[in-house]
């Protein structure tokens, strides 16, 4: 069965060429037409483009490493003695160069691995034209995800198996073949992979032939791909299965290892809807004849899935909906994540940022994409409210002084993995909202589609896509647009009393600068933004205008209640007065679920940086009504579980805490029932799980109670918890475990099949709340047995309840951490472990760790680090403090 289907593929590819013959050709046309701008950053002379890759590669599965070949078409542009490349842990045997028409010529070349480059040097200087460059050279293959590298799992026979992938993104095409391995360098590529005969070889284009080469290999060819960016190409190989479909004229794919089709036919269906939609969107059909969403077991610190053109490459957590541990959540992740990165395939593949300081196009938009696409298929899951949410998680980092611009300025690799972060996505998704809503969708998407017909096949920067919307129409975007991308920060707007004039509601506004760790310095000098603010004033449609300086007047119809930004599009804090603040919080039970969002989340920002007192926000989140939307509960249940938290080592403060939240959200869980029904909403099935994990966190007795007992019932039937609430119940368990609970966790981890139950039950070990079996998890963390891909999860498991404990576990065997650690999350994982921690005295141990392993110029998430750990450390006592006077003047029974 399974040589069946890969022959069946294999089939349905080759059949699919002639769609994409012309159009590759057409592709080719374009090759090395936008590589050359002096003014962009590079690692490299400017003295040589390539405009074509012939690759073939022979990987050693077992051995951990491949050998390859490269012919590279390139034009010389500058009288030069040598050709620089990007390399990285390739040894290169052989390398000649030969000139259109030419001898070739033997190149002496050099290797520095610090820069990640080779030089090939000539014994005389090479004349403006045309070379192909033909290297001999081999790599290894890595147990992370970077370059080309293995992932481990069980088959669907038990048996230990292995598959290999690439991961290029941002600068790791290098390990993988010697090349120009800048954005800006676009070219075409060729590849011929040998592998096993009885696996399937995957990549961005279909095969174009299969080819027995004896000693149990084959020679898979796959078609030219269209010009791009050496960051997109992949390669893949294993003991798969692929399902298909067609949409829009093409075909499109799941491949994911053998047994698992039917975990792979809900990504399927919803690669298959997103497709057209997309297509109608950009006002430009999908360009390949093939889309492959490839599967990997494991999983990476630092991405979910890369959007490969035309095979994307997607961990299983994300992929494979699983009945025997997959949620709600997961479902929901699942569509969110294919719509995120088949975005890509228009902004980022077909049309590239230059330069990694504008990796918010690729990024920001796709996640923008990705939530308007799940509105419009799935209006009853909240999208508006998720997105809203996506902009606190953005604000977070941004109210701290070690945040960065959106368009951010990159020198360094290192710096470029970085900028893969809440910014990049989350605010660049927010600001982009804001945006759109300036222009108006009809405008915005007017204005994509001239950038997209513009600049497909080439590089762009962050100017490009706003003079194109701007050119659609939106007069006054480019500089609201400058304002929000070029400086760091949140705007506040500061509300004075309002008036009732002729109708309308009057409110003068101070325009500052909200900031959690330079709070004095942004108020004596803030920056300043054209700021699209709405306002209503409780009567007809909220008023829009854009403020300018520190100063504003605004105003809406009606002189009802006040509120600045109903809808939440708009990227500010807004700090009502006590008397406007008291009217929202009499109003609340009756404000849309999205404005209800919105208001809460901005209270409690405001109060825990000092803005206003707490009151103002627990008074919100108790005013929070019983039958409150689904996310709106979910965010009120997740904050009273972070409040139970700042106050750990006060039981009488957190037991209040727990009749509050109980008293909350007990009934609504009860309503819902402890398991799955027929009929459940998705934002039911979400609720309940959400409620579990909350509840039983703060130690809500029914929910704990209830967890022992499921766990008791599954050691006597697998059935006994419903997957979907799997994660919900263990780690509840998990967190509350005691010896024989761990071991029994334990065992379950050691006898799952499927790789996403197995990874997930591994990373439970590290959440329980005892110190020594939080020592036992990260104990095994470093041991062979849960996999080179899951122990660093294990790791971040236990820092949720031992910052302290994990920080100074791995600091003590960082050797042994290091390799489970990919090198695009190297500078990250250890400040990601204790960021949220309020002890002072780790931010020492960060310091002198990042003197001794990290660049200078790299130290920014270790440094962003260190500012959350001091601004905890000393605001968690005023937080403390306001949290028990509260608590003291509304009990929980009063």
């Amino acid at each position: 069965m399974k040589i069946r289907i890969a022959l069946l593929a294999a089939v349905a590819l080759t059949g699919a060429l002639s769609a994409c013959r012309s159009t590759s050709s057409e592709h080719a046309v374009e090759s090395g037409t936008d590589t050359v701008d002096a003014s962009l950053p590079t690692q490299l002379p400017r003295t040589a483009i390539p405009s074509h890759y012939a690759i073939e590669i022979t990987p050693h599965a077992q051995s951990l490493k491949f050998d390859g070949t490269a012919a590279i078409d390139l034009k010389v542009i500058k009288a030069t003695r040598e050709l620089v490349l990007n390399a990285a842990d390739l040894s290169i045997s052989q390398a000649t160069l030969t000139p259109d028409g030419g001898q070739p010529v033997v190149a002496k070349v050099s290797v520095d691995a610090d820069k990640q480059t080779a030089t090939f040097a000539f014994p005389a200087d090479l004349k403006p034209g045309e070379y192909k460059l033909d290297i001999a050279y081999s790599g290894k293959i890595n147990t992370q995800a970077n370059g080309l590298f293995a992932l481990d799992y069980t088959n669907v026979d038990g048996q230990p198996a292995r598959s290999l992938f690439t991961q290029f993104e941002a600068s790791d095409a290098r390990r993988f073949v010697p090349s120009w391995d800048e954005p800006d360098y676009k070219a075409t590529f060729d590849l011929t992979a040998r592998v096993p005969a009885k696996d399937m070889a995957v990549s961005n284009m279909p095969s174009t032939a299969s080819k027995d080469i004896g000693n149990g290999l084959k020679a898979v060819t796959f078609q030219q791909t269209p010009v791009m960016s050496s960051y997109l190409l992949f390669f893949a190989t294993g003991d798969f299965d692929r399902i298909t479909k067609q949409s829009a004229g093409r075909e499109v794919g799941i491949v994911m290892s053998r047994g698992n089709g039917d975990k792979a036919r809900y990504a399927l269906d919803a690669e298959a809807q997103i497709l057209p939609y997309y297509n109608d969107y950009f006002g430009r059909p999908y360009p390949l004849p093939k889309l492959d969403n490839v599967a990997g077991p494991g999983g990476s610190q630092f991405f979910s899935a890369m959007e490969n053109w035309g095979a994307i490459f997607t961990f299983e957590k994300r992929l494979l909906l699983d009945p025997a541990i997959s949620s709600e959540a997961d479902k929901q992740a699942i569509f969110g994540v294919e719509a995120h990165e088949m975005a890509h395939m228009w902004f980022g593949d077909l049309v590239t940022m230059a330069w990694w300081d504008d990796l918010w196009l690729n990024e920001g938009f796709a996640s923008w994409m990705a939530n308007k696409t799940t509105q419009h298929f799935h209006p009853d899951w909240g999208g508006d409210i998720d997105q809203v949410g996506d902009r606190e998680q953005a604000m977070e980092l941004d109210a701290f002084a070690t945040t960065h611009p959106v368009v951010q300025t990159i020198r360094t690799v290192e710096q470029a993995n970085q900028a893969f972060d809440d910014i990049t996505y989350e605010k660049g998704q927010s600001v982009i909202s804001m945006l759109e809503g300036f222009a108006g969708a009809n405008v915005w998407r007017q204005g994509i589609r001239s950038y997209m017909a513009k600049f497909a096949y080439k590089n762009t920067r962050t100017g490009d896509l706003w003079a194109a919307v701007e050119g659609a129409g939106a007069k006054g975007l480019m500089a609201v647009a400058r304002d929000f991308t070029t400086q760091p920060g949140i705007p506040l707007v500061q509300l004075s009393a309002s008036r009732c004039l002729n109708g309308q509601t009057v409110v003068p506004a101070i325009l500052g600068q909200f900031s959690n760790d330079r709070r004095q310095q942004a108020a004596a000098s803030p920056l300043a933004w054209h700021i699209p603010i709405r306002t209503s004033g409780g009567s007809g449609a909220p008023s829009l205008q854009v403020t300018q300086g520190h100063n504003a007047t605004l105003s809406a119809s009606g002189c009802g209640l006040l509120l600045v930004n109903p809808g939440q599009t708009g990227y500010f804090r807004v700090l009502y007065t006590p008397e406007q603040a008291e009217a929202l919080h009499r109003a609340f039970a009756n404000l849309q679920p999205v404005d209800q969002y919105g208001i809460l989340a901005d209270a409690f920002a405001l109060s825990n940086a000092g803005y206003q007192p707490l009151s103002r926000a627990i008074d919100l989140l108790a005013a929070i009504p019983a039958n409150a939307h689904a996310k709106v509960a979910e965010l009120g249940s997740n904050d009273w579980l972070r409040l139970f938290r700042i106050m750990d080592g006060n039981p009488a403060a957190q037991a209040a805490i727990r009749d509050h939240a109980a008293r909350a959200y007990w009934p609504r869980l009860q309503r819902l029932g402890f398991a799955p029904r027929d009929g459940d909403s998705p934002l039911d099935a979400l609720l309940r799980a959400e409620l579990i994990a909350s509840l039983g966190e703060v130690g809500e007795p029914h929910v704990v109670a209830e967890g022992r007992r499921l766990l008791d019932a599954l050691q006597r039937d697998p059935k006994a918890m419903p997957g979907s609430l799997k994660t919900a119940w263990l780690g509840v368990i998990a967190e509350n475990a005691d010896a024989r609970t761990w071991d029994a966790l334990h065992r379950m981890a050691v006898s799952a099949r499927g790789a996403t139950e197995r990874s997930t039950y591994y990373q439970l070990l590290g959440l329980a709340k005892n110190d020594a079996l939080a020592r036992r998890a990260l104990d095994l963390s470093i041991t062979k047995e849960p996999g080179a891909t899951v122990s660093a999860g294990i790791i971040a498991s236990a820092a949720e309840n031992h910052p302290t404990m994990a920080l100074d576990f791995v600091l003590s065997h960082l050797a042994q951490v290091t390799p489970f650690i990919d090198l695009a999350s190297s500078s990250r994982f250890v400040g990601s472990l204790v960021q949220d921690s309020g002890d002072a005295t780790l931010i020492p141990k960060l310091q002198s760790y990042a003197a001794a392993h990290i660049k200078a110029e790299d130290r920014r998430p270790i440094n962003h680090a260190a500012a959350r750990i001091k601004w905890k450390a000393d605001n968690q006592p005023r937080i403390q403090r306001e949290t028990i006077a509260w608590l003291k003047a509304h009990p929980a029974n009063g």
